[in-house]
Parts: C-alpha cells; sequence; structure tokens
C-alpha cells in the first residue's frame, strides 16, 4: 500500500517535472486549464471520497505551476527577482521594526509583492492539505493492505445441532473430564435428534438424494457440485488440505450452501488429513458429516482406520470405530475391496485394523476373472494349437523405443520439421525470426507476471469461502502453462478460433498434462518401466514365454498394481480454467505498433483481439490475431510445428487394454470409449459392468493397436512434390491458399443496380468460403504429411479405442489408416509376408478392385483384367508423374499406385512367391448394414442381393435398386406421369446409391432426397428446373423398392424404432449389450446449457449429452437402428480380429473393410465368414427383447401411476415382446459364398 501511495506521489511529481520543462514559456496557468491538462473525466460517478482527492491533489498539483510561475518571472527582470527572492525567501519578522532591510514600500506593494504574499498564503494552505492527504492515504493503504492480506483459514465448524456443538466445544477445548477419544466415540454414535416436520421431510429428501448420488446409477452432480467436488480433490493434489477445509467448513457454515454437500465433499477432506495423520481435523470434519445428518461410509471409515494406523492409536478408539461400522451395516472386508486406496493407505488402514483384530488377514485375492460368453469360448480355450503373433523387432530394440515413447509423454510436446516448401534463407527471414524470438522472451515473462497476478487474486478469493481456479493454476509449474500458452499462441489460425473452442483445448491441455505430472509424483514411471521391460519378453522376436497368452492375460500375470482413475474435470471447470487461461494470453502478449504501423508512434498493442462473429444462426467469440503478427509468423517461415504427444502415433507397442481406464499411451490418459467431454454415463456403464464381460472388447483393441506400420516412403516423396508445388485436387493433394479464387476488388460505381450488389456479394461470400475450406484442407494435409515424414525412417503403432457402439478407432487423429486414399497410401505394414503361392494374384485383386472398373466382374475376370493391362501397371510404377499416368484413373488412385509398386516389383524378382510384401490388402463388406439386417431377418431376397448366397458373380445391391426404380418409373411414365417422363435415361446406379447405402444407417426420406438432389444437380444434360420434382420422385421410389426387397429388413428396422420410441416417452435413454457383452446407452438428451461467466465473453455451453435431462425422442428412435447395426459390425469386427490373432495373421480394419497381408488373405477370408455365421446364429433380437423388457418394464408394478403411463407401460412390454418373424434363409450358405467380403 506504501507503494501505491508511492505511485500518486510520483504521478504528481511527473506531472511538475512536465510543465517545468515545457521549451517555451506561457502565459499564467488558469484554474479552469487543469481540466485540458488532466483531459475529460471519465465518469461521473465517482465517490465522495475520490472526489476530495482529486481536488486536494488538484491543489497540490496548482501550487507547483504556481511555482513554476515564479521561476518564469525570475528570468524577465533581475530587479523583480531580487525583489521576489527577499519576499519569498526571507519575510521580515517585524513589519514595523527598525533593524531590518526595509525594501522600498513601492516594491513591497507592488504587484509583485501581492503576488508574493499571496502565493505564501497558498503554499501554507496547500502544505496543510497535502499534509492531510498523505495522512488520509496512508489510512486508506493500510485498510486495503488489510483487506488483501488473505484470511485465517477456518478450523473449526459452526455445527447446527445442539448436542453436537457443545461435544464440539468440549473437544475443541479439551476438557479433561472428557477425553477426546470419548469425544470421537459418542461423535460416531451421535444420530440426528427429532426434528420438526420441514426439517424432518427436508432430511429424509436429502438423505434420499445422497444415497441416489452413492449409487453407480445415481443422478450426476449438479454444475455447482460437481465444481466444488473437484475443488477439493484438486486442493489435496496441491498440498492445499488447509484451504479445502476451509472451503468446505464455510460452506457448512452457512445453511443455504451446506445444500451443495455431499459425503463424497466431506470424504475428500478426511482423506486429505487422513493422510496427513491429523487426527483433530478428521474430527472436525466427523462432526460436519453427522451435523448434516448423513452417515458415514466405507470411505469415511476407512479414512478414520487409516489416520488411527498412521498415529498408532490406542486399540480401544479403533475398536470403537469398528463396532460402530458394523452397526452402519458396513462390513469390514468392504475396506479392502471397495475403497480404491494407494498401498500406503491400505497398509496404514492394516495396521489399525490388525491392532484392534490380531486374526484379520486381507480377503483373498479374486481369481482371475473367466470370460463364459458363447462366441469367445474358442478365443480363451486353453486347449487346441495356438500361433500368436510376435514383433519383428528383437527386445533390445523394443526396449530403446520404450525410452523413446517414454521422453515423448513425459514431455508431453513433440516438434516435427514442417513439409511446407523452405523459404530461402534472406535477410528479411532472418529478422522476423529475429524478431520473433526477442518479442518471445518478452510475452513468457508477462505471461510469468500474470499468472502469478491472477493466482494471488484467486487465492484472495479461495480464502473467502469460494472454490475457485486457484488449485488448478498450481497443478502444474508456471513455466508449463506458459510454455503451453506460447503453443497456443503459434498454432492459432489466421481467421482466428472461437474461445470456447480454444478454452476447452487450453482445459484438456492443462488436464492431460496434470495426470502426467503426478505419474511422476506418485513414482508409477519407474514401476511402469520395470513391468513393461518384462512384458516385452511376450512380444519381441528373439524372446520366448513359458505359456503363449494373450497380451492383457500376460500383463495382468505380471500383477502390475493398477493405479487409482484419475477422474475427469468437469467440463464447467475445463472451460473456465481453458477461458482464464486465454485471458491470460489477451492480457500479457503484446508487440510494438511500428511492426503493423512503420511510421506510427512505437507504442504496444495486443497481439490478439476478441471480435464477434455469426456462425450459422449464432453470434460466437472469436480471439483473432492482429494481421501484422500473421505477417510476421509468415515471414519468418519457421519450419517447426508443435502436437501434442497424444496425437503422434506411438513408438513402442501400446499398453494393453486391462479395464475401462487402463491401455494405450504409457502415461497420457485415454478413455476406452470415446465420448464428449462431459458424458459420464458410458464410463459408468463400463464400470459397473463385470470385468470379464469386456474381455472381447479389451483383446481386441490390443490386438488392432499392436499392429506395427512404417511410412511408404516411396510414394511419400511423390505426394511431397506435389504438395510443395500447386497441389491436385483431383488427387487430394490440397493447393496452397495462393490458388484460392480472389473475390472482386474494385469498387461497385454509385448507381450499381441492386441484383448486382447481391451477385457481387454472393460471389464474394463463395470466394470466402472456399478460401476457408481450401485453408482447412491445407492444413490437414500439411499435418498428417509432416507426420508421415518425421515417422518416415521409424516404426509406429496406433493404439485403439471405441465409441459408444463399439465402433474402434486409432486415437492419434492426423495420420492414421481410417483417412482417405492419400492417408491409406502411406501406411504399409512394418512386418512384411513372403506372397506365397497365391498372394500375388491378390495382389492383382486388390488393384483391380481400388480401380473401381470390374466391380460386378468374377475374381477371375478380374484377375485377367490385371494381366492385360500389366504394361499399364508397369508403367505406373515406373514413371508415375511423367509416363501414361494410367493410376491416375481409379477410384482410389494413390493406393492404386502403391499396388503398382508393389506389383511391379514381386514381378521382377526371381520368384515372386518369396518377395516380401508389406502392403495391406481389403476385403470390403458389400453393403454391410444390409447384411447384417438380411442375416437377423433371415430374408432370403435380401440375403441373395448382398451376397450372403453363393453366387457366380458379385450382386450389387445399388445397381439392383436402381433396376427396381426403372420399373416403377417406366410404369409412371406410361400412365403420363412428368416427372417419370423427365427422368427417363436418369436413373442410375450412382444416383441411388448414396440413398441406398445410408438408409440402413437411418437416413430420413428428407435426407434422402437432399442426397439425390446433388446426384442430379451433377448432371450437366439433365433440366435443372425438375431437380426438386424428381429428387421427391426419386427417393419415394427408393424406399418403395428396398421395403420390397428387404421385406424383413423393414419390419426389424420398424420394430427397432417403435421399441425407442416408447423407451424414450417413459423417460429412459436406450440401452442394449452387445453380443460380445459390451453396454450400450445412446447419448441423446435434451439440450442443457452452463455458463461461465466473467471476463472478456461469458461462454454459454450447450450440449445434447447430459444424462440427467429428458431423453430427445426424435434423435433416440432415428438412432437406436443404425447404432444397433454398428454394435454388431463392431461385434463381427472384433471376432474376425481375435481369431485371426489366434492363428498369427497381422489384421486391422477401418470398420467393415479388413485387411491382412496378401498371402494371408484366403484364412482372413475363412475367419470372416465363420464369425459372421457364428454371430447370427445367436438368437440375437430375442435376447435383446429379453434385455430390454428386464431393463424398462420390470417395475411397472412397484408403484401407482397415471392411467397414461400405465397404458403407455403396457403398450412398450407388448411392443417389446412382439420380435419380427425371421425367413427361411440358411446362415450356412455364407461360409461359401465368394463376394461376401471381397
Amino acid at each position: 500500500m506504501g507503494m501505491s501511495a508511492l505511485r500518486w506521489g510520483r504521478g504528481a511529481a511527473g506531472l511538475g517535472w512536465a510543465l517545468r520543462s515545457r521549451s517555451r514559456p506561457g502565459p499564467p496557468a488558469e484554474e479552469g486549464t487543469l481540466g485540458g491538462i488532466w483531459g475529460p473525466r471519465r465518469s461521473s460517478s465517482a465517490s465522495p471520497c475520490e472526489q476530495d482527492r482529486r481536488k486536494d491533489w488538484g491543489h497540490a498539483e496548482l501550487l507547483e505551476v504556481l511555482e513554476a510561475r515564479v521561476r518564469q518571472l525570475q528570468a524577465e527582470s533581475v530587479s523583480e527577482v531580487t525583489v521576489k527572492k527577499v519576499d519569498v525567501a526571507r519575510l521580515p519578522e517585524n513589519a514595523g521594526g527598525g533593524g531590518g532591510f526595509q525594501p522600498p514600500r513601492k516594491a513591497l506593494m507592488g504587484p509583485c509583492g501581492r503576488w508574493a504574499e499571496k502565493l505564501n498564503r497558498e503554499k501554507r494552505t496547500m502544505q496543510k492539505r497535502k499534509e492531510r492527504l498523505e495522512v488520509k492515504l496512508e489510512m486508506q493503504a493500510e485498510q486495503l493492505a488489510r483487506k488483501l492480506q488473505p484470511k485465517p483459514l477456518r478450523v473449526e465448524p459452526q455445527l447446527q445441532r445442539g448436542p453436537l456443538a457443545d461435544c464440539l466445544r468440549r473437544f475443541t477445548r479439551g476438557i479433561p473430564e472428557s477425553p477426546w477419544e470419548e469425544q470421537v466415540a459418542q461423535v460416531l454414535r451421535e444420530t440426528p435428534q427429532r426434528l420438526s416436520r420441514e426439517e424432518e421431510q427436508a432430511l429424509v429428501r436429502r438423505k434420499g438424494r445422497r444415497r441416489a448420488e452413492a449409487q453407480p446409477a445415481g443422478p450426476q452432480l449438479t454444475g455447482p457440485q460437481q465444481k466444488l467436488l473437484s475443488f477439493l480433490e484438486c486442493c489435496l493434489l496441491t498440498g492445499h488440505l488447509p484451504l479445502a477445509h476451509h472451503v468446505l467448513v464455510t460452506h457448512h457454515s452457512r445453511p443455504r450452501k451446506q445444500r451443495l454437500l455431499t459425503l463424497a465433499m466431506y470424504n475428500t477432506v478426511m482423506l486429505g488429513w487422513a493422510r496427513q495423520g491429523s487426527f483433530k481435523g478428521l474430527v472436525y470434519v466427523f462432526f460436519m458429516v453427522k451435523d448434516a445428518g448423513l452417515t458415514p461410509d466405507l470411505v469415511s471409515y476407512a479414512a478414520a482406520l487409516q489416520c488411527m494406523g498412521r498415529l498408532d492409536q490406542d486399540v480401544h478408539t479403533i475398536r470403537r470405530c469398528l463396532q460402530q461400522m458394523t452397526q452402519d451395516g458396513l462390513q469390514l472386508q468392504g475396506l479392502f475391496t471397495g475403497v480404491a486406496l494407494s498401498e500406503e493407505e491400505r497398509a496404514a488402514l492394516l495396521k489399525a485394523v490388525v491392532k484392534a483384530k490380531p486374526t484379520f488377514s486381507l480377503p483373498p485375492r479374486p481369481p482371475p476373472p473367466v470370460n463364459t460368453s458363447t462366441l469367445l469360448r474358442e478365443v480363451y480355450a486353453k486347449d487346441g494349437t495356438v500361433s500368436y503373433p510376435k514383433l519383428h523387432l528383437p527386445l533390445k530394440t523394443l526396449q530403446g523405443l520404450f525410452q523413446q515413447q517414454l521422453r515423448m509423454e513425459l514431455g508431453t510436446t513433440v516438434y516435427v520439421e514442417s513439409v511446407e516448401k523452405a523459404s530461402p534463407m534472406t535477410k528479411e527471414v532472418m529478422k522476423a525470426r529475429k524478431t520473433l524470438k526477442n518479442l518471445r522472451v518478452q510475452w513468457e515473462a508477462a505471461l510469468h507476471q500474470v499468472l502469478q497476478e491472477t493466482k494471488a487474486s484467486l487465492a484472495r478469493e479461495a480464502h473467502e469461502g469460494h472454490p475457485t481456479l486457484y488449485p488448478y493454476l498450481c497443478l502444474l509449474s508456471e513455466q508449463e502453462f506458459v510454455q503451453m500458452l506460447m503453443q497456443a499462441l503459434q498454432a492459432l489460425p489466421a481467421q482466428g478460433e472461437s474461445l470456447l473452442s480454444l478454452a476447452h483445448q487450453l482445459g484438456m491441455r492443462a488436464f492431460n498434462r496434470h495426470v502426467v505430472h503426478s505419474k511422476q509424483l506418485n513414482k508409477q514411471v519407474q514401476a511402469l518401466e520395470q513391468h513393461y521391460m518384462q512384458y516385452l519378453h511376450l512380444l519381441a522376436s528373439d524372446t520366448q514365454v513359458s505359456e503363449p497368452c494373450l497380451p492383457r492375460q500376460y500383463w495382468e500375470a505380471l500383477g502390475v498394481p493398477e493405479a487409482s482413475p484419475v477422474q475427469p474435470w468437469p467440463l464447467p471447470v475445463l472451460v473456465q480454467l481453458g477461458k482464464q487461461l486465454a485471458e491470460m494470453l489477451v492480457q500479457a502478449v503484446q508487440m510494438p505498433r511500428s511492426l503493423a504501423a512503420p511510421h506510427g508512434a512505437c507504442r504496444l498493442i495486443p497481439v490478439l483481439y476478441h471480435v464477434y462473429s455469426f456462425r450459422s444462426y449464432r453470434q460466437i467469440g472469436i480471439l483473432k490475431p492482429h494481421p501484422a503478427f500473421t505477417h510476421l509468423l509468415a515471414a519468418a517461415a519457421e519450419p517447426t510445428l508443435t502436437f501434442e504427444a497424444v496425437d503422434v502415433p506411438m513408438l513402442c507397442p501400446p499398453l494393453p487394454w486391462t479395464s475401462p481406464h487402463a491401455g494405450a499411451f504409457l502415461l497420457s490418459p485415454t478413455k476406452l470409449m470415446r465420448a464428449a467431454d462431459g458424458t459420464m454415463q458410458h464410463q459408468q456403464l463400463l464400470e459397473r459392468c463385470p470385468p470379464a464381460a469386456l474381455h472381447g472388447a479389451l483383446d481386441a483393441l490390443t490386438q488392432l493397436g499392436n499392429c506395427a506400420w512404417r511410412v511408404n516412403g516411396h510414394l511419400l516423396d511423390l505426394v511431397l512434390e506435389l504438395f510443395r508445388a500447386k497441389g491436385c485436387s483431383r488427387l487430394g493433394v490440397p493447393p496452397p491458399p495462393s490458388e484460392a479464387p480472389r473475390p472482386p476488388e474494385r469498387r461497385l460505381p454509385p448507381g450499381t443496380p441492386p441484383a448486382h450488389k447481391a451477385e457481387v456479394r454472393r460471389e464474394l461470400a463463395r470466394c470466402l468460403k472456399v478460401a476457408r475450406e481450401m485453408h482447412s484442407l491445407r492444413a490437414e494435409a500439411l499435418y498428417r504429411l509432416s507426420l508421415a515424414h518425421h515417422l518416415r525412417h521409424c516404426v509406429f503403432w496406433l493404439p485403439h479405442n471405441m465409441d459408444f457402439r463399439g465402433r474402434t478407432y486409432p486415437c492419434p487423429p492426423h495420420f492414421n489408416h481410417l483417412g482417405g486414399d492419400l492417408a491409406r497410401a502411406l501406411l504399409q505394414f512394418a512386418e512384411g509376408r513372403p506372397l506365397g503361392p497365391h498372394g500375388l494374384d491378390w495382389l492383382k485383386i486388390h488393384l483391380v478392385n481400388l480401380t473401381g472398373l470390374k466391380k460386378r466382374e468374377s475374381l477371375q475376370a478380374r484377375l485377367a483384367f490385371a494381366n492385360e493391362v500389366m504394361d499399364d501397371i508397369l508403367d505406373s510404377a515406373d514413371q508415375p508423374m511423367t509416363g501414361r499416368k494410367w493410376w491416375m484413373n481409379a477410384d482410389e488412385p494413390w493406393q492404386a499406385l502403391a499396388c503398382c509398386m508393389e506389383i511391379a516389383g514381386a514381378v521382377r524378382t526371381p520368384d515372386p512367391a518369396a518377395y516380401v510384401s508389406h502392403l495391406p490388402v481389403h476385403q470390403d463388406g458389400s453393403c454391410n448394414g444390409l447384411q447384417h439386417y438380411a442375416a437377423l431377418g433371415r430374408d432370403s431376397v435380401g440375403a441373395a442381393s448382398v451376397n450372403l448366397m453363393p453366387s457366380d458373380l458379385p450382386q450389387d445391391v445399388y445397381s439392383g435398386v436402381a433396376a427396381q426404380v426403372e420399373i416403377f418409373r417406366r410404369q409412371d411414365a406410361e400412365q403420363g406421369q412428368r416427372v417419370a417422363q423427365v427422368l427417363e435415361g436418369f436413373v442410375s446406379r450412382k444416383v441411388v446409391k448414396q440413398t441406398v447405402m445410408t438408409v440402413v444407417y437411418g437416413v430420413t426420406r428428407y435426407g434422402g432426397r437432399l442426397q439425390i438432389e446433388k446426384r442430379l444437380r451433377e448432371l450437366s444434360d439433365f433440366p435443372q428446373e425438375y431437380v426438386w420434382e424428381a429428387s421427391h420422385y426419386l427417393v419415394r421410389q427408393v424406399f418403395n423398392s428396398l421395403q420390397e426387397m428387404f421385406s424383413s429388413t423393414r419390419a426389424i428396422q420398424n420394430w427397432l424404432t417403435e421399441s425407442a420410441r416408447l423407451i424414450s416417452h417413459v423417460g429412459s435413454a436406450v440401452e442394449w449389450v452387445t453380443p460380445l457383452g459390451i453396454p450400450v446407452i445412446q447419448p441423446y438428451h435434451q439440450d442443457s446449457k452452463f455458463v461461465v461467466k466473467g471476463g472478456i465473453q461469458s461462454l454459454t455451453c450447450s450440449s445434447g449429452k447430459d444424462s440427467s435431462q429428458k431423453p430427445n425422442t426424435l434423435k433416440q428412435k432415428n438412432g437406436f437402428p443404425p447404432n444397433f447395426i454398428h454394435s454388431l459390425d463392431s461385434s463381427h469386427m472384433m471376432l474376425t480380429a481375435l481369431h485371426c490373432y489366434r492363428k498369427g495373421l497381422t489384421f486391422v480394419s477401418v470398420h467393415d473393410c479388413f485387411w491382412t497381408h496378401a498371402a494371408d488373405v484366403p484364412v482372413m477370408n475363412q475367419v470372416c465368414r465363420e464369425q459372421f455365421v457364428r454371430l447370427h446364429s445367436e438368437p440375437i433380437l430375442h435376447h435383446l427383447s429379453r434385455f430390454l423388457v428386464k431393463r424398462f418394464c420390470a417395475d411397472t408394478n412397484s408403484q401407482p401411476r397415471k392411467l397414461s403411463q400405465q397404458v403407455l407401460a403396457i403398450k412398450l412390454l407388448e411392443t417389446l415382446l412382439s420380435v419380427p418373424e425371421k425367413g427361411a434363409f440358411d446362415l450356412e450358405q455364407v461360409k461359401s459364398s465368394t463376394y461376401f467380403f471381397s
């Protein structure tokens, strides 16, 4: 506060100095001119105190102006100077005396004498006011210092119940007659007293709510409750336990805030005191638990007993605690089986229990759970031969790769060289890079300062009893936060990014870094390294294990202790933390204005601007970089890209999935089931699921992630050559921004017609839209190609997880085999296999499949065609950019070129069968969704259309539907229907394909009409005025054709839709369990919103996945059929993957497209067909019906309901029991169908 007064003084002196140093003397300043010096008043609502302060300082400044005027007059006249020096410096002590020097009376009484006298009076007055002002400022400074000083943290709670309050007072004072052990026992025995009716009802409601919260299926906590619980947990992690206790006490002492508190919050603080061995703090929390009318649970007693074990308490206190636990209906064994504790905490707990019960021993470790699914019986069978594949790398190499990956994840970021064309090192480039380097040093220092100030402010607010972001900002070092913000600034696109999106990204990055940091602190890294080195013996090519087993089984046999799962932060906390960090970035990062305007003033301007823009119909806030900063980055042309470690493929085999929260990356947190942040229902289902039920999914994901990859370097060079030139949209290589269409730049002349103005605006909007799309595609390609270049000499792995339906996805987003043609062509299996006797034929068939030229031909015809065009194939391999370029006309040109190169390498070896091939060969399902529908309904007609039945030629369902639509069209045209006549010659496979493909996945007639409209607009010779009418007509006929061709399919689809509609009407989201045991729940609910207030913008976040909201009936019913079919195709893929792994094959998939080596295609095809038959031999629909009835109709008589609810429940039960009838199709025929997958 003294500093504040000093700043005031310096400001006044500075102004006086500025006035004294004027080069030209001017007339005496008048009072009215001070306003010109100070500028206009910023506010007319200043407080009286503030107005007095301004008035006093105004007088002080007037005094300095007058003194300056005196000095000015001194320079005008020597005689006047002499007089004024006498008058001002030494006034006569006695005006009438005769001893002193008496100046001439004329001089004394002249204008200067009166002026000097007036000056002295004013000076004395100002001096007094100045002294009074200084005293006032010192008092205010002391008051402000006391205000800014953190309040003392509260320890003792204020209890509502009289007896408990008395007991607490005795405990606090430590009365000798009542030892504190007795007080503890009394607190444990304390039960709520008789309350008033209103209090009793409120307590019942509160207990019911809290009991529900303790159940896994209970309602989620409200937003404020989530934030408070997360704050308390975070305080424990950062060593701010007294602050957590203080906030808990503050909330408990205020009745309105006490309603937010749950038993989990009290338990969190209790565990904190127990870890510190503070029994007094723990007892304070126990007092609050009892005062709130709550009953301690296993976690509460685990905390108390753990604390007693650390303090070596007397046996009587421990026994009383155990007795009370038994009276509360809790089992002693549950302390060790139902509470997540570290090894140290378990040891302290066991010490206390054994002291009271010497004969107690830990419950025996349960035997490994066994999966009992009939579909997986062969996968986990101990008998029979297995040949699990080994990696092609020796143990020492894999150990080195592990160390590289560990260093990468500990660093959390990866720096990758950009593949953009390098700029020459000109003076301008060097100057721009030097400028950037200097600016970054300044920015880092400014961010450090802003971060420290923000933490201090939030700490003071937390001491007021509010759960703030303070502990979250203590989880990482300031340097880590600063580096994270600098990376975010570097990656910000020129067009800006929405504040909400940036806030979410920053919050997630902070959380991921915190998880890695906490694993380092808990010494989990050393344990991981020890066990992973042993795990590599199962995978390495030069080691053997005693008994072959799956990776998950081997990892579990190593006895790896599973760490307690890190709870994700609530979405509001993530967004609020990210928003706070983004605002720090806006506040701290500035640059000289001279960079933007070379001839302007050299003052600082913000690098980031907060602006608003409309996206669709919504107004959103955007953080946009200053154009000068964007130009500086472009001029510097820095050759480095920065990625998060989780966005880059792994350099060693992933951890095997062993539970819903353990697997994939070494340290970075990864969800088993990917879902939007804040969506908890999927994780809750997985955790309630018996561990053995998930073994099939866990092992399949581990197997997919264990496939080693490498980059096709030859193909990458060709792509980079195009990318660094001008790109090629036809080949999927995006052109640079310089190739974007330019909007019209000239101004429209006055008097331009409105229609022309509108046309120009539309053209401008089109150009901007195309430019944005090109920028997005270019950035995506830059990331992919830069990562491919970074990994071109490496072996790498792609860890997998799944969505809520069980469909699998690689975790690294930018470079994987789920991308388009270019992404897939860049990837090869790291381990090659000799082609064998038939591998070359499968390479040729695969090439023809990629061209799309012989889709309706037999495999023999495709092979013959490949032999016919062998010259073109070899020419493409030898001269891809200068030859005949046959490969460029393929449907998948880059994959076709990669295949041409592989075939050329094989045919040019002396023995093609010995050629080691690394190219993945694909086998794709024939409209896989309809295949599952046809198998479910045993529909013979539908099965024949989608190649479930053997045939000499592949059946094309799209051509079949087009033919059926043409029959309907011809009939309507003969009856004179105009639109049917116009469509003559335009009903083709291409027009109907997309709609047929997506009908099985729930597309509506409206969506199908839009798809057909788009295809018709692509036909240049179709009369465009009939597009709308023709698309309506065709979508109706497509649906009619499918109804006729796939009657059982439509019946099943309708049954699923109606079941979901009724389930959502009774207030539930649709759930089911896949044939492999994965629990599924549809996350479609009514929108819920929360607002993060304050700062530069209040953020409103909307989510349709909040399970506390009512189900969204429309999405529930429309989503059930496609989601259920997706859960079946994922089950089929996982079964195929597990059986292929058992046979020693390399296998990966892109949903219903299966990949393996050319030599292993026949084996994979056999496994694929066998597992499809096994899957659909199960009574899938009857199992589904039974599950839905048990889940949604079991409690129809449990409580009285309205008549309408009873009617709805009866209708739901009837619908769920009316499973569609099956046809007569024989599933065994699938095993003989050549074109089922081909």
